[in-house]
């Protein structure tokens, strides 16, 4: 038996590996393609690429790891199938259940290793991606100052530039609007030519201009227009915004994404507590506004506080009448407006704690469909016999999609229509637990459920009962 499980898990181990990287590559290459415009064209060094790169491999781990374990898991017992091991093995008296057992103990070893990374890494890796993605769409471009384009992304300035040598790396034809004053082209310096460099710190953009002059319109002056003239001149603009400013985590830290299961137990209690601390507050707030009604109505009408809880209003003129129904409408406005602002404060953080308890099963979620696509896929690779990367394919993707979206959709349906959490998150196990189940009994009774010469039989069955009804 030893032999046999190590032959199997063997088996297993190389599939897997492989179509873990291959699906692992395949989506952070969907990543790339989503954040190119944030990536391309800000002179990001490598090593920030990499950094980037890796968290968002981490977050795509819970993805690729249960395709894995499904596709991995067909392609054994399909080749097991298709090379007769698994009738030799059948024959020798052991079933498809004891053939399984070495891969389910790898398997749950799998899905212990997949929780303790969703509750422990996960988090982190969510929190060091946020940071690093938000710090780089906020980036600026490199500075790049092509040739007769006018280049607007260093502040308060324009520049213009007609020719670049670039070999010497000299500029000719320099134009620079300076809008420093926020009063539009009022004062422009040209130069015939000039060379541009960074400073030390790479927050200086250092501009030595030769054989210019510059113009300078100033309001309100007997002499409105100056003109001066320059041999050489140095201009520093300011492009400290161009360095990347990494972001304290901090600011993150808190986002329910970036929670372990401790974590997210304790956010829950916390939004509950203030849920019900903002109820009591504006408990306290209308009481106070009825308190109030009748005080107004104490001091105006004269009455007191017993006669006050009925008013007889045709016993007073016209213009008291009024001034009740004053008081009354103003009261009930703003009891109103205490009113609308609490549900909306109750529908918002049972909103949050909706998005915290999605993150909360989300953990044991990925754990346990790590075991559920295991139950589908070797019972299917021991039914169709086919190993490679061919029909195990094919059938592993369209499972994993007919799992994904029904994750996807019971996580929307939590998050818009007010469903339970554990029951949106948990839609998908369920209803792939009897296909599970379903499958492991057919590969169990060597059931041919993919063999299309058993479907033609019962389709000319049909035909011929109906032809003979028919009659």
């Amino acid at each position: 038996m030893k032999k046999l499980h190590r032959l199997i898990i063997g088996s297993f181990i190389g599939p897997f590996v492989l179509t873990f990287f291959i699906t692992l590559f395949i989506l952070v290459m969907q990543f790339l393609w989503k954040y190119v415009d944030d990536l391309v064209g800000k002179g990001l060094e490598w090593y920030l690429i990499a950094e980037l790169l890796l968290y968002a491999s981490a977050n795509l781990v819970p993805m690729a790891l249960p395709l894995s374990i499904l596709l991995s898991s067909i392609m054994t017992f399909g080749t097991l199938g298709e090379n007769y091991e698994l009738v030799a093995i059948k024959s020798a008296g052991i079933s498809l259940q004891r053939a399984m057992k070495p891969l389910l103990v790898v398997t749950l070893f799998l899905s212990f290793t997949a929780f303790y990374f969703s509750n422990n890494i996960w988090p982190i890796a969510n929190l060091k991606f946020a940071s690093l993605l938000h710090d780089i769409s906020k980036k600026k471009p490199a500075l790049d100052i092509k040739e007769g384009i006018f280049y607007k992304d260093i502040d308060d300035f324009v520049i213009r530039v007609g020719k670049k040598d670039q070999k010497n790396d000299i500029l000719y034809d320099i134009s620079i609007y300076d809008h420093t004053a926020k009063e539009g082209n009022r004062k422009v310096i040209r130069a015939e030519e000039g060379t541009m460099k960074m400073s030390t710190d790479n927050t200086k953009l250092i501009l030595t201009l030769k054989n210019g002059f510059s113009y300078n319109e100033v309001k309100k002056s007997t002499s409105p227009l100056f003109r001066s003239e320059f041999e050489k001149e140095v201009i520093y603009l300011d492009v400290s915004g161009f360095q990347m400013n990494r972001s304290d985590e901090g600011l993150f830290k808190n986002n329910y994404k970036m929670l372990n299961i401790v974590q997210l137990d304790e956010a829950i209690d916390t939004i509950k507590f203030e849920t019900e601390l903002g109820i009591i507050r504006m408990g306290k707030k209308v009481k106070e506004g009825i308190s109030l009604f009748k005080d107004t109505l104490n001091n105006n009408l004269n009455l007191t506080t017993a006669d006050s809880s009925f008013i007889n209003l045709l016993s007073y003129n016209k213009g008291v009448q009024n001034q009740i129904y004053q008081g009354a409408i103003n009261a009930l406005r703003r009891h109103k407006t205490y009113i609308t602002t609490l549900s909306r404060y109750v529908e918002s953080n049972d909103k949050l704690i909706d998005r915290h308890q999605i993150e909360w099963h989300r953990k044991f979620t990925l754990s346990i469909a790590c075991i559920i696509l295991f139950f589908i896929g070797a019972p299917l690779g021991a039914i169709i016999r086919r190993g490679g990367l061919g029909m195990p394919v094919i059938i592993s993707v369209l499972f994993f999609l007919v799992f994904h979206v029904l994750s996807i959709t019971g996580e929307k349906l939590v998050k818009e229509s007010g469903v339970n959490p554990a029951t949106g998150m948990w839609m998908a196990t369920v209803i792939l637990i009897p296909i599970g189940a379903f499958l492991t009994y057919k590969s169990t009774t060597d059931s041919a459920i993919f063999d299309a010469d058993g479907y033609k039989k019962i389709f000319r069955n049909l035909k011929g009962i109906f032809k003979f009804s028919k009659k």
